[in-house]
């Protein structure tokens, strides 16, 4: 029978990069979820670039191939819940009086005008009332996200154009975070860092809700091409060595000449190692700074822990060096413990490793299954 008069149809997740399309489809099992089907392509430079579509046709044929050439069950519904570009998005958390929830909607649309640096009639804008952890009386926490229009209507016309529905969308940020966070909740402030292949986010996460969000250049393929250049190996090896050996001081690489030729992948690194060191330590700076309250424990203030994710934490030693130089723990982030029992931290189709940078498209699925319920 035709599911035609379902309101909450089914969904999978889709994470739309520059540089790469991931989908993932979680399905009920038990307590808990699985994986139902996941696939990756990769995406031609120039097709997109900083988060702007640049070819639309394009982008729909990947994203119809992607589908077609999905691993495990075939996926019988055409609704998606999409990425939209975490550095095209305005966010912020703002204060509103305490009033119903209807008048407040209305009340939001003229607060953004403050906020937002573009006239209301060109974004999209989306709100949502953050709810409190103890409870203050006084005024409601409302948090307000913006893209522009102009961003946002190629993402739609290249999915619908590949014979999909978008469901939602949502920016990457609320994806790697209800991936991250246990139950979505995090009583103190917590730093999530997604080195991706093409640039990192930034995200401050506390209570229910984001709080912060910021990317810069510094990436997952930046690494490998530092490592490739100065040890004198293709791409593909320079991940390799990244993941096994890592920021280990020295280590012995085999030429094909059957010499072997001392390398430091530690060394190679430093100058972006350092970079993204004054970039962490700037944008905690200033939300230390910026951070107005937050209804939390009290005595609170600042981060308490670091989250990695994306490809580029499998780093190895990254952790340890950036809880080091921080004086913050830092640890590899699990993407499935919203999914999967909290013992579990990969599936054989997709290893913890390379579930790192499927972190996005799982929280994506995260929403898309719970759309469903």
């Amino acid at each position: 029978m035709l599911d035609i008069l379902n309101l909450k149809p089914e969904a999978f997740g889709l994470d739309i990069s520059d540089l790469s399309l991931k989908i993932v489809k979680l399905k009920k099992k038990g307590k808990f979820l699985s994986l139902a089907s996941f696939g990756e392509t990769k995406i031609s430079p120039g097709i997109l670039t900083e988060g702007e579509v640049k070819d639309e046709k394009k982008l729909a044929q990947i994203i119809k191939e992607s589908v077609k050439n999905i691993t495990g069950e075939k996926l019988k519904t055409k609704y998606v819940v999409s990425s939209l570009p975490e550095e095209k998005t305005f966010l912020q958390v703002i204060q509103m009086p305490k009033m119903k929830e209807e008048e407040l909607k209305k009340a939001v649309l003229f607060e953004a005008e403050n906020y937002i640096p573009l006239p209301i009639d060109q974004v999209y804008l989306d709100s949502q009332i953050v709810p409190q952890l103890y409870d203050h009386l006084d005024h409601s926490d409302v948090l307000i996200l913006a893209l522009p229009k102009k961003i946002v209507d190629p993402y739609l016309f290249s999915i619908k154009s590949a014979g999909l529905q978008p469901l939602a969308f949502e920016i990457e940020s609320q994806a790697i975070a209800r991936a991250l966070i246990k139950n979505e909740l995090s009583e103190s402030p917590a730093l999530l860092i997604d080195l991706g292949a093409g640039r990192t986010s930034f995200i401050i996460f506390s209570g229910y809700s984001l709080k912060f969000t910021s990317s810069i250049p510094i990436s997952s393929q930046g690494f490998n091409e530092v490592i490739s250049r100065s040890l004198g190996v293709n791409n593909e090896k320079a991940e390799e060595l990244k993941r096994e050996y890592g920021l280990q001081e020295n280590i012995k690489l085999k030429k094909d000449d059957g010499k072997t030729k001392d390398g430091e992948i530690f060394e190679a690194l430093i100058p972006s190692l350092t970079d993204l060191i004054e970039q962490i330590k700037k944008y905690l700076s200033y939300y230390q700074t910026h951070a107005l309250h937050e209804h939390s424990l009290p005595n609170n203030k600042g981060v308490k822990k670091i989250l990695l994710s994306g490809g580029g934490a499998n780093l190895k030693g990254l952790d340890d060096f950036l809880s080091l130089e921080l004086k913050i723990p830092v640890e590899v982030a699990n993407p499935w413990v919203n999914i999967l029992p909290s013992q579990i931290k990969e599936l054989p189709q997709l290893p913890f490793e390379k579930s790192l940078s499927f972190t996005t498209a799982l929280g994506l699925a995260l929403r898309a299954i719970k759309t469903h319920d």
